[in-house]
């Protein structure tokens, strides 16, 4: 098929197109069950598909997140914690809580945590982006990669992450993005809707999922209108770049509730600086544990 009929071929609905990959009930269950068949090979196909460069993407994204000595973040959707174990390496002192809904995604993890020897310093907890567990304003920063192209409410989303993000404290997104110049588009779409699901298919046995994750982004927002919905929902300052060129976009947007972002807990000598507890929710879950 020539590259302009294709790009004119009339899409589905986000949940008809995912319904039609993957016949369940709910949009939740859908995803979950996706994440699960391919969490084995998650982290090698997104190797493959980025040439390695969604590592670097992450540490950027660890580093705008500026997560305080001693300070906690979130993880949102942190799949097998490539992102919380970024955040736990710019910040050598901090603590961060990776939260998902796929426990396979979540096992996957916690050994890669635990071959880091971050086991101390990185929680899990099964949650959901939509309600998160936490009381607001208990993180100093809430990170998410690659996942709001899979939730129901984008905007739900982004409100609970300015809920539990502390005053001043930041929430960064890392996000595909539809690159703008138009050579380069189309040879964008040419790699992202036709050679990644091969990739899928003849590599890994997962031609759905990988048909399923690049047509996740025919409906998904642009940057400009992501950067709105932040705005919307109540984050300040948000602005955001594009990298690759333009092929992922980074947003970061500043907490306006809670309380001011600030150290807490005891200290714990001149080298470690302040730490900070667990959240309650957390302490008193013995599900959460590394």
């Amino acid at each position: 098929m020539p590259l302009r009929q294709w790009q004119e071929v009339q899409v589905l609905s986000w949940e008809e197109e995912v319904k039609s990959f993957f016949p369940m009930s709910t949009k939740a269950e859908l995803v979950r069950a996706m994440f699960a068949r391919i969490a084995r090979c998650y982290d090698f196909m997104n190797r493959l598909m980025t040439l390695g460069r969604d590592r670097a993407w992450r540490r950027y994204v660890a580093r705008q997140a500026a997560l305080p000595q001693g300070g906690l973040a979130l993880d949102v959707a942190t799949g097998t914690a490539d992102l919380a174990l970024a955040l736990a390496r710019q910040s050598p002192h901090g603590r961060v809580v990776g939260l998902d809904f796929c426990p396979e995604m979540i096992d996957i993890g916690r050994a890669k945590v635990a071959t880091a020897r971050q086991n101390p310093r990185i929680r899990f907890v099964m949650g959901d982006a939509l309600r998160l567990p936490f009381a607001d304003g208990c993180f100093d920063a809430v990170t998410s990669g690659f996942a709001l192209r899979n939730v129901a409410d984008i905007s739900q989303a982004f409100t609970e992450m300015g809920r539990v993000v502390k005053a001043g404290g930041r929430v960064v997104c890392l996000e595909i993005a539809r690159p703008r110049l138009p050579i380069f588009r189309q040879l964008f779409h040419l790699y992202f809707y036709r050679l990644v699901p091969l990739l899928g298919r003849f590599i890994v046995g997962q031609g759905e999922a990988y048909h399923y994750l690049p047509h996740s982004l025919t409906h998904f927002l642009s940057p400009d209108e992501l950067k709105a919905v932040m705005e919307k929902v109540g984050l300040s300052r948000v602005w955001y770049r594009r990298l690759m060129l333009g092929t992922v976009a980074v947003h970061v947007g500043f907490g306006k509730t809670g309380q001011p972002a600030r150290y807490s807990g005891r200290t714990r000598g001149s080298l470690s600086g302040r730490r900070t507890r667990w959240p309650a929710e957390m302490r008193s879950k013995p599900g959460s544990s590394p």
